[in-house]
């Protein structure tokens, strides 16, 4: 049994010539519409911070680059010490506060707004996991959960985590995996208290409250239970912040004289571990981005010498899980969207089809239980869910809902013996809402919909889904929503014709954006604005060969996709030059980058969080803890000249000229793994010294916390809170602040 609080990944464990904008065309002859729009602020005399340019380059396949902000990258990173680099980032902040401090009241404004939409006491569905019943609340106030369980054969409510007390007097807290013993006696739980992603796991005997002596530190990924509960399985970390190892802890036992299960010599890949659906196989798992390659060993007896399920095969990506001592696989080995496979375990390399691949069915999952299957997956991009039966795997039971685009999937369902599957749902005017399906009757029954205090009336909002043609011709799906009244909203602004568009997107890794509901997007939308989700190349909204045609040398489809989505929005009439906002995180900053480099006219306000910018610098610094594993989705630059020169070809940073950008608002995380802090630092760096406008240009450094930003969620949402400030208040929709 176990409380599944982490939903980290085991099938693949974690793991120069400028490019000129096509000219795009209006699908129709009509005159484009006149726009009136709000004045700008206006620039101020705070001055910016100044980085010093210091020489230095490197240079790869012949191929010299300049780089005068490397300083800003401190060697001795993870650690964060050097006084000139911490000074430069705190002169940043400094900045950042000057210019929204005038911001401050609508920034609160925003965020009481943003916090009257959550219900602060809130708690999830009580779900059972054998003997007991699992659920997690907010207390109202509170910025963290309590986890609860109780008997379910009744008695009293028993306290597992107050995320509230572990997180006193802490800047910074995030609770990482969590798992309940079979027995029911200990939970194993691990915490980050500084954004760095380096986990500190606990024990705790649920018995008598109290905390075992055994510390598990500096690791990532799930606490797996075995040995009859006598031991975990975990993940260190290296230096590098690479999980190679799988790793057993006898319970009691120094860690000195931890049992290395399975180490990883290829330093691209990534070990995770986890249990099979009937928890009797312990599941090891190695990959990379695209390259997968399993391991099984009987959960009772963890140190037993494993089965390889199959030696991996470059490009090949697979998964499995056993019934019955019967494998079951999901594997793209024969079809890009995956098919379904068994074996027998004495043979588990000889997979058997029992659903093949299609080219208009995505298959995205599996999961086993006692008397079904479950298959996920999408068509058209639409989630779809269907119950496959043992006997008869052609017999299909479709689990339909009742809207034309929304989002959908299994949500938990701990036991092998279901009769009741719990399923989530939304849409972009549907808040989340938790259903039951009885496999028996096909019955969806309603356990809870997202409450929203403030109120919510769906039926004053529209959502549309439109398709874009990008310049070589592929139709891009656009979601978009809206208010029906939104021209007599836009009106009362003093905005006539078409009002701002909010267009955001991800586009990398093959994860797909769904069209879901947002309670803080509301305070743009009921401003006037158009909210839209581009489904760009880089995902895998439509299938997996649309994440295939945006990575490697097809990157910069996901960029153009984007670009061409704006401007045919435009050209469709939802919104004007000028009057397109863009936000994205990471992979998605670094898709901000790319974008006001190519189309910088396009755009009104940028928010770019954490932004990965400097693409060719980080992809060839080996040291850095992700970059082996990034070499698959990029290309490597050290040992491919035609990589070197495409990536140089789009990384933000080393494309940024002289020309007038947009309004900007980067973020980082002095801590982050992920993407370094000195990426953006450089970015905005370079912006300074090149860009020929006076548009405004902040960075916002979080110096106790990592690449999710602020944890807790009243502080997450403040930040949400200062972007949506921004946004509006350079796109001239701010109040004017009141005069001292």
């Amino acid at each position: 049994m176990m409380l599944r609080i982490s939903a980290l990944a085991l099938a693949t464990a974690l793991a120069a010539t400028t490019l000129a904008p096509a000219a795009l065309q209006a699908k129709n002859n009509e005159e484009p519409a006149r726009v009136t729009t709000p004045a700008k602020p206006a620039p101020t005399d705070i001055k910016p911070p100044v980085a010093a340019k210091r020489p230095h380059s490197y240079t790869h396949h012949g191929i010299t680059i300049e780089d005068p902000y490397d300083w800003l990258y401190d060697k001795s990173y993870p650690v964060v010490d050097d006084e000139e680099v911490l000074a430069h980032v705190k002169a940043e902040n400094a900045y950042f506060e000057a210019h929204m401090a005038a911001q401050a009241p609508f920034t609160e404004a925003l965020f009481t707004e943003m916090r009257a939409r959550i219900k602060e006491d809130d708690s999830t569905v009580p779900q059972k996991d054998g003997d007991y019943i699992y659920w997690s609340e907010f207390e109202e106030g509170a910025q963290y959960r309590k986890h609860w369980r109780k008997p379910a054969a009744g008695g009293p409510d028993e306290l597992l985590i107050d995320e509230n007390k572990l997180a006193e007097g802490l800047e910074y807290f995030r609770l990482g995996a969590a798992s309940i013993s079979q027995n029911g006696r200990y939970l194993a739980y691990s915490t980050d208290t500084n954004g760095s992603e380096r986990y500190t796991a606990r024990i705790k005997d649920l018995a008598t409250g109290e905390h075992l002596p055994d510390e598990l530190t500096n690791l990532r990924g799930d606490l797996v239970w075995v040995a009859n509960d006598t031991a975990l399985v975990y993940g260190p970390s290296t230096e590098e912040w690479r999980t190679l190892e799988a790793k057993l802890h006898v319970i009691g036992t120094p860690v000195e004289s931890d049992v290395t299960l399975y180490k990883e010599e290829d330093q691209s890949f990534g070990v995770g571990t986890g249990l099979t659906a009937q928890e009797d196989w312990l599941i090891i798992a190695t990959g990379d981005n695209e390259t997968s390659e399993v391991r099984l060993v009987p959960a009772a007896n963890p140190t037993a010498t494993p089965i390889l399920v199959k030696a991996r095969q470059k490009g090949v990506e697979y998964s499995v899980d056993v019934r019955d001592g019967e494998l079951w696989v999901w594997t793209n080995d024969d079809h890009i969207n995956f098919r379904l496979a068994k074996a027998k375990l004495e043979t588990p390399g000889d997979w058997q089809t029992v659903i093949g691949g299609a080219d208009d069915f995505y298959l995205t999952g599996f999961d086993l239980f006692k008397d079904f299957f479950v298959i996920e997956g999408r068509e058209n991009g639409l989630d779809q869910i269907e119950l496959r039966y043992y006997d008869d795997p052609g017999r299909t039971t479709p689990i339909r809902f009742p809207e034309a685009s929304y989002t959908a999937g299994l949500s938990n369902n701990p036991e092998y013996d279901m009769t009741k599957l719990r399923l989530s749902y939304q849409s972009m005017v549907t808040p989340s809402t938790v259903f039951d399906y009885d496999v028996k009757t096909g019955g969806l029954e309603t356990l809870k919909t997202q409450e929203i205090p403030s109120g919510y009336d769906a039926s004053l909002y529209v959502t549309e889904r439109v398709s874009i043609p990008a310049r070589d011709g592929t139709m891009v799906p656009v979601s978009i929503v809206m208010r029906k009244d939104r021209a007599e909203i836009l009106k009362q602004a003093g905005i006539e014709g078409p009002g701002p568009l909010h267009l955001y997107a991800y586009g990398a890794y093959g994860y797909a954006i769904p069209p879901g509901f947002s309670t803080s997007r509301l305070s743009l939308v009921d401003r006037g604005f158009a909210y839209a989700i581009a489904h760009i190349r880089g995902g895998d909204d439509l299938g997996r060969r649309w994440y295939l045609q945006g990575k490697l040398f097809e990157r910069t489809n996901t960029f153009n996709d984007f670009v061409d989505a704006g401007r045919g929005l435009i050209a469709k009439g939802y919104t004007a030059e000028g009057m397109v906002t863009a936000s994205g995180g990471s992979a998605g900053g670094e898709l901000m980058g790319a974008i006001i480099n190519q189309d910088p006219g396009q755009y009104g306000a940028i928010v770019a969080h954490v932004p990965f910018v400097d693409v060719l610098g980080t992809m060839l610094n080996e040291k850095l803890p992700l970059t082996p594993g990034e070499w698959q989705e990029w290309g490597n630059p050290i040992t491919d000249k035609a990589a070197f020169a495409y990536i140089l070809s789009y990384s933000p940073y080393d494309q940024v000229v002289a020309k007038d950008y947009p309004p900007m608002l980067v973020t980082a995380g002095l801590n982050d793994p992920r993407v370094t802090y000195w990426e953006p630092a450089k970015w905005v760096a370079k912006l300074r010294e090149v860009k020929t406008d006076d548009n405004l240009l902040l960075m916002k450094t979080n110096m106790g916390a990592g690449h999710g930003g602020q944890s807790g969620r009243w502080n997450s949402l403040k930040e949400t809170a200062e972007e949506f400030a921004f946004i509006l208040w350079q796109m001239g929709m701010a109040p004017k602040p009141e005069a001292k």
